[in-house]
């Protein structure tokens, strides 16, 4: 009797090749541990509001709801970004450039509204200013690729 063989599965293909973690330069590390701060925040955020939308008692439990399930999207966008420029891809530096454009007009709005929310304005503009700084540093793009011929 013969004992047949399982068929081997082939391996999975490699992801592009990546920066390694050890080899990033800190300010793009700084850059991507902000950039996932913006997006975790966002997504506290969204649930808050969904929670108030579902158990609280707002105004209007639809646009609370709808508020939280869009800051949950939108929270999708700063921490896809800052997992990618913690893995050294260069496609992230987009998004995360994008995710701080659209944070300098909330950061005004906040500080338009006054009282408590000026420090919440101050924190958001330092952090968007901080991480545009961060991406454009030549360290950084050099260690995106970005600059070089596409592979």
């Amino acid at each position: 009797m013969s004992k047949k063989q399982p068929a081997k599965t082939p391996a999975p293909a490699a992801e592009p090749a990546a920066v390694p973690s050890a080899a990033l330069p800190g300010r793009l590390t700084a850059a991507a541990v902000l950039t996932a701060l913006e997006g975790l925040a966002l997504a506290g955020l969204g649930v808050y509001m969904l929670f108030v939308g579902i158990a609280g008692d707002p105004d209007s439990p639809q646009q609370a709801e709808t508020g939280g399930i869009t800051l949950l999207a939108l929270a999708a966008l700063p921490l896809v970004a800052a997992r990618g420029l913690r893995l050294g891809r260069r496609w992230s530096r987009g998004p995360a450039l994008i995710t701080q454009l659209m944070a300098m007009p909330v950061a005004w709005t906040l500080y338009t509204t006054g009282g408590a929310m000026v420090a919440a304005a101050a924190a958001l503009a330092a952090a968007a200013v901080a991480v545009v700084v961060l991406l454009v540093n030549p360290t950084a793009t050099e260690a995106l690729g970005i600059g070089e011929p596409s592979r």
